[in-house]
């Protein structure tokens, strides 16, 4: 089972920005010769952060059974860096014609692009389709690593998440509530809960990503898919009237108390509770959060109290409540020099056995698709899978296309934007200020 910790570790892996520049450069030994040793590999070398274990066991169970012949074939050898090293290591290893058979995909997407650029990382589209498994991901998976990566299939889909509303069914039935299907309702569903002193949102100020979550859910509905986009074009700025509008939706929210008291000091893990026990109505997240819903120890409401629900529509929006904002997690990518014909049995397999194998053991959704019967662990990830596997068109978060320095602008100043001390206008100034600066 996923510790609350750990969670709260995917959910900040999940957080960071999509297209921060590269920090760091390439070294020259690696121009021209391509993407890891040109000698086959003496095994299945997976490099990944310390800090992820879910992919190394995956990959561990699927070694000692669906996958034993590839493995052994290409034994799997395992190694982990701190995620802090994680791109300082990629570089050393690029630069040494090292790169391992299979490795995480650094912190940022410009990183892994860099990479292949220098003809490092294999094109696995291109992979997938020649050994006839490129059907075993996801639509919604590959639309997600797509709209990342620059148009192309970089990254295997090992995590797969999609964002939205988590509530409280007792609660809602409680006091008479559909599920909203806009966002009025919404609105006025968060006021009755208030004025019964039922609190109606659990979030995170601390971390800032949830709050700001919502205000690209706004976007992403009043303003359709490329909302945010156009701004990264630079055909719209974030202090655009409509743009704004979101903002001040998200403030309004805070003015009226529907996030309760001090949120600016509210930490994940705290958030998480908040609403695990009771204490808030809804709560803005993830589908990782789905380990800690099934979680007895944590989740004392018991699973089948909670639903999951799209962020609603907007009146007279160009967006659609089909349209998730979803992330890979930390990608997964693979040399294009070693991928020989041992690698290709692999990722068959893997591509086959993954998402199976995954959501069994570990009740972890990826981006793969489930062959074979395996129950869901409670009735709402099921729900999410459904959600996943009819899902189409996928889009982003706030901060997804944003630089280093604005994404932290962004999140350390969205609580003063819920808590009043920061006005709507303020707040996007500063964020497209942080974005503008050279």
């Amino acid at each position: 089972m996923i510790t609350n910790s750990s969670a709260a570790r995917r959910a900040r892996l999940a957080g960071m920005t999509a297209s921060a520049a590269a920090m760091v450069v390439l070294v020259s030994a690696c121009g021209g010769t391509g993407g890891g040793s040109t000698a086959s590999p003496k095994n299945f070398s997976y490099l990944s952060v310390t800090e992820n274990t879910t992919v190394k066991t995956a990959l561990t169970t699927l070694s000692k059974g669906a996958c034993r012949t590839a493995n052994e074939d290409l034994p799997l050898k395992v190694e982990t860096v701190p995620q802090s090293g994680l791109d300082q290591k990629l570089q050393l290893l690029a630069g040494q014609n090292a790169l391992p058979v299979q490795f995480a995909a650094g912190n940022a997407p410009a990183l892994t692009q860099q990479l292949a650029r220098s003809g490092h990382v294999a094109d696995l589209e291109k992979e997938l389709k020649k050994l006839g498994v490129y059907d075993q991901l996801q639509p919604a998976a590959v639309s997600t690593i797509k709209a990342l990566y620059g148009g192309k299939v970089e990254v295997l889909p090992y995590e797969y998440n999609i964002e939205g509303i988590f509530y409280n069914k007792r609660i809602f039935t409680d006091n008479d509530l559909d599920v909203p299907g806009t966002w009025a309702e919404l609105v006025a569903a968060s006021a009755k809960l208030e004025g019964k002193g039922i609190q109606p949102f659990s979030a995170s100020g601390q971390q800032g990503w949830p709050l700001t979550r919502l205000i690209s859910g706004y976007l992403y509905r009043s303003l359709g898919p490329d909302a945010l986009q156009d701004v990264a074009d630079g055909k719209a700025k974030l202090t655009d009237p409509q743009y704004v509008k979101a903002a001040q939706e998200i403030a309004d929210l805070g003015r009226k108390g529907y996030f309760g008291k001090g949120v600016g000091s509210i930490d994940y893990d705290t958030a998480m509770n908040q609403f695990l026990t009771g204490k808030a109505a809804m709560f803005y997240m993830g589908s990782w959060a789905l380990a800690n819903i099934a979680d007895e120890k944590q989740n004392t409401l018991g699973a089948d109290n909670v639903g999951f629900m799209p962020f609603p529509a907007v009146a007279g929006g160009k967006g659609a409540v089909d349209q998730y904002p979803s992330n890979v997690g930390l990608g997964i990518t693979l040399g294009a020099k070693s991928f020989d014909s041992r690698t290709g049995d692999w990722v068959s397999c893997i591509t086959k056995n993954y998402g199976a194998t995954a959501l069994k053991d570990q009740g972890v959704i990826s981006g793969f698709k489930v062959n074979g019967e395996v129950k869901d662990a409670t009735a709402v990830t099921g729900q999410v899978r459904e959600t996943i596997s009819s899902s189409k068109q996928n889009v982003l978060w706030f901060e997804a296309l944003f630089s280093t320095k604005a994404t932290t602008v962004s999140q350390t100043n969205a609580a003063g934007l819920v808590n009043g001390s920061l006005s709507p206008q303020k707040f996007m100034q500063t964020v497209q200020d942080a974005l503008s600066a050279k």
